[in-house]
């Protein structure tokens, strides 16, 4: 299982879920372009030591990740046709999440084999990447026997 970010804006988040990765053990794809300096001390607090302990891989461009990552991607997006608790997930599959203030444009949409949305109280618009990053992440992990020993 992995996790993907596309064209992340905060460097926090970034490192927030580099650190989520790490403790679970699954890999991180970047896709440039970022809205922040790899080297931001935003990411380096957030992330600590962590980046070192899992795989992180960035990529130029969608193109050039999708040619490095073959395998099913399960886009969170509030747009999402199947609400998180009807989703079934797969033990190879990428988990991926738009940028903070875009989401995630047409194209990516098109690409996704699942586009999955995290049920909420209605008036709310999103919750923060990290966040949701965890929360589907954990659901993933639970259906595929995923979690570490």
């Amino acid at each position: 299982m992995r996790i993907a970010l596309y064209e992340p804006d905060i460097a926090g988040n970034v490192g927030t879920i580099i650190r989520l990765a790490a403790c679970l053990g699954v890999a991180v794809d970047l896709i440039e372009p970022m809205g922040f300096a790899w080297s931001d001390r935003a990411l380096a607090r957030a992330g600590m030591d962590y980046s070192e302990a899992t795989d992180v891989v960035r990529h130029a461009d969608w193109d050039a990740f999708r040619a490095a990552t073959p395998g099913r991607i399960v886009l969170a997006t509030t747009a999402g046709a199947a609400p998180l608790p009807q989703v079934t997930f797969e033990a190879d599959d990428i988990l991926l999440f738009g940028s903070e203030s875009a989401g995630a444009p047409q194209l990516v949409h098109a690409a996704a084999n699942l586009r999955v949305r995290i049920p909420m109280r209605p008036g709310f618009r999103s919750l923060n990447v990290a966040v949701s990053a965890g929360i589907v992440l954990a659901e993933a992990l639970r259906q595929t026997d995923g979690w570490p020993q």
